[in-house]
C-alpha cells in the first residue's frame, strides 16, 4: 500500500498512556509531559536497523527516544514504570489505564530491546544534516558557483582577499545547516504526528471491521427471529381478540391475562432488537467515517513522502554541487599560496637589488 514508506520507519506496537519526565532540578519528582493519556509507540526502521519510542502530542515531540541494549523499564507500581534515557539525559515515566497494559509495554520493550542488541546501530546525525542541507541549497550553490566563476585580482591585497572570502563561505555554510536543521526538525515532527496518526486509526479500524462482520453475522439470524417473534405475536393478538368476541369468563379471562402478558414480553424484545439494530447502523456509520479519516491521512503521508523523495534528489545534486565547490576552492587557494611564495621571493630579491644600489650610489 505505501512502497515507499515501508522502506522507512514502519510502526510495530502501540499503547495509550500518560507521558511523564523526571524533574532535572530534583531528580526525584515527576513532571507531566502531556494533559492527558497519549499514545505511545515503537518504531523499526528497517534501512538502519535502529528502534524508537515515540509520542507525539499536538505539533511537539513528547518522547523521541532510540532503544540501545543497555536500557531497562521498570515496573515501579501496578500501572506505572519507567526507563532512562541517557542521550536526552532524562528520565520517562508512563502510566497505563490497566496492568495489563503495562505488563504488554514492558513485555514489548524487553522484544524491542534484545533485537536492538543484534542490529547494527547508525548515526543518525548525518542523515538529518544532510536533508537540513536540501532547503538552502539551490540558493547557497548559486552563490558558490557566482563565487568561483569570478575572475581572481592580481594585485598586493588580491591573496589577502581570497582567503577572506574562502572564510566567508564556511561561516555561511555552517549558519545555513543550523538554520534548515532547525526547519526541517519541525517537518520530522509532523511526519512522526501523522505516521503515530495513522497507526492509530488503522488500529481503530480492524477494531471496527472485527465488530461489523461479527454483528453481520448475527443480523441474519436476529431478523429470522422477528420474524418468528411477529408470527407469535399476531397470532396471540388473534386469540386475544377471539376471546374478547366471546366475552368467555372464569378459566378464559386468566388465559386472557397470560396471552396479554406473554404479548407485552414480545413487543419489548421486539423493540430491545429494534434498538441494537439502530446502534448497528450507527456503528457501521462510524466505520465509514473512520475509513474516510484513514484515507485523508493516506492522502497526507503520501504528500511528505512525495516532499522527502525530491528533497532526497536535492540532496544529492547539492553534495555533487558542494564537493566540486571544495575542490576548487581548494585549487584556489594553493594558486594563492603559491602567488605568495612567489611574491616573497619578489620581495626578497627587490630588497638585495636595493641594498646593492645603496652600496654603489656610496662609492
Amino acid at each position: 500500500m505505501f512502497p515507499h514508506h515501508r522502506e522507512r520507519e514502519q510502526p510495530i506496537f502501540s499503547a495509550r498512556a500518560h507521558v511523564f519526565q523526571i524533574d532535572p532540578a530534583t531528580k526525584r519528582n515527576w513532571i507531566p509531559a502531556s494533559k492527558h493519556a497519549v499514545t505511545v509507540s515503537f518504531f523499526y526502521d528497517a534501512n538502519r536497523n535502529v528502534y524508537r519510542i515515540i509520542s507525539v502530542g499536538g505539533t511537539k515531540a513528547i518522547i523521541n527516544c532510540t532503544v540501545t541494549p543497555s536500557m531497562t523499564f521498570t515496573k515501579t507500581s501496578q500501572k506505572f514504570g519507567q526507563w532512562a534515557d541517557s542521550r536526552a539525559n532524562t528520565v520517562y515515566g508512563l502510566g497505563f489505564a490497566t496492568e495489563q497494559q503495562l505488563h504488554q509495554f514492558s513485555e514489548k520493550f524487553k522484544e524491542v530491546k534484545d533485537a536492538a542488541r543484534l542490529a547494527r546501530e547508525k548515526s543518525q546525525d548525518k542523515e538529518l544534516a544532510n536533508t537540513a542541507l536540501s532547503i538552502a541549497a539551490p540558493q547557497f550553490s548559486q552563490d558558490l558557483s557566482d563565487e568561483l566563476q569570478s575572475p581572481p585580482v592580481m594585485c598586493v591585497n588580491g591573496p589577502e582577499d581570497k582567503l577572506f572570502r574562502s572564510q566567508s563561505a564556511d561561516i555561511t555554510l555552517s549558519s545555513e545547516k543550523e538554520r534548515i536543521k532547525k526547519m526541517l526538525s519541525e517537518g520530522s515532527i509532523c511526519e512522526m504526528n501523522l505516521e503515530a496518526e495513522l497507526f492509530t486509526l488503522q488500529d481503530s479500524n480492524s477494531k471496527l471491521v472485527a465488530a461489523l462482520h461479527e454483528a453481520n453475522a448475527n443480523v441474519e439470524q436476529w431478523k429470522k427471529q422477528l420474524a418468528a417473534y411477529q408470527e407469535e405475536t399476531e397470532r396471540l393478538r388473534e386469540q386475544v381478540a377471539e376471546l374478547e368476541a366471546h366475552g368467555g369468563h372464569g378459566p378464559s379471562d386468566l388465559l386472557k391475562d397470560e396471552l396479554t402478558q406473554s404479548l407485552e414480553e414480545l413487543e419489548a424484545l421486539l423493540k430491545a432488537k429494534d434498538e441494537e439494530i439502530h446502534i448497528l447502523q450507527s456503528k457501521k456509520a462510524e466505520y465509514h467515517e473512520m475509513e474516510h479519516d484513514r484515507d485523508e491521512a493516506i492522502h497526507r503521508l503520501r504528500e511528505m513522502e512525495m516532499r522527502n523523495s525530491d528533497l532526497e534528489r536535492r540532496i544529492q545534486n547539492t553534495e555533487q554541487n558542494l564537493s566540486n565547490s571544495l575542490e576548487e576552492r581548494d585549487r584556489m587557494d594553493n594558486e594563492i599560496q603559491r602567488a605568495i611564495e612567489i611574491l616573497d621571493i619578489k620581495i626578497f630579491d627587490l630588497n638585495d637589488l636595493r641594498q646593492s644600489l645603496v652600496k654603489l650610489i656610496d662609492k
